[in-house]
């Protein structure tokens, strides 16, 4: 093994410019990915109040199968009594029945923060579902978008109870 010694005068590329080369790489990427916007959901269940019928998986796999979404996380959070929290990665299971279509899948985006900050908007006792997505049936229109200089500005949910009450609101 011959052993080399560098001096840092005969470096060509500085760290600064593999950094401002990865960040464009990244930047070039991101502008002409097939990406469709990326949403997520919080779902709780109080203590002594989850009834899973596997009738919300099943509908998650037919809109992933169907394309119209990618599921990129998808994790469940229980919350003790005392506040500990306690995180189920469906890697983990055996046995996910038809989630197992899902967990092939999963890029796992979630971090340790982002599920310690959910567990902090938890009852004690609940558990949550967490699923982040990305709405594949918005990628041409997302990437199109990008192409022609646009840029997101702003993004929200309405809550479908609102729009309900809005909506009887009106009739009155």
């Amino acid at each position: 093994m011959t052993d080399t010694n560098i001096d840092a005068d005969d470096v060509l590329v500085t760290a600064e410019d593999v950094a401002a080369a990865e960040v464009e790489a990244v930047q070039a990427l991101a502008a002409d990915a097939a990406l469709g916007p990326i949403d997520y959901i919080v779902v709780e269940f109080p203590a002594g109040e989850s009834r899973l019928t596997g009738e919300a998986a099943a509908e998650l796999v037919a809109l992933s199968a169907a394309g119209t979404i990618r599921v990129l996380d998808l994790v469940i959070v229980h919350k003790g009594e005392d506040g500990s929290i306690e995180v189920d990665e469906f890697e983990d299971h055996d046995d996910l029945g038809i989630l197992g279509e899902l967990e092939a899948g999963l890029a796992e985006v979630l971090a340790e923060q982002d599920l310690l900050d959910i567990s902090a908007a938890m009852e004690p006792g609940s558990s949550a579902a967490v699923l982040v997505w990305e709405n594949t049936w918005a990628a041409p229109f997302a990437v199109a978008v990008r192409r022609n200089g646009g840029q997101l500005i702003a993004s929200g949910r309405i809550p479908t109870q609102a729009i309900i009450a809005s909506m009887s609101n009106e009739g009155e």
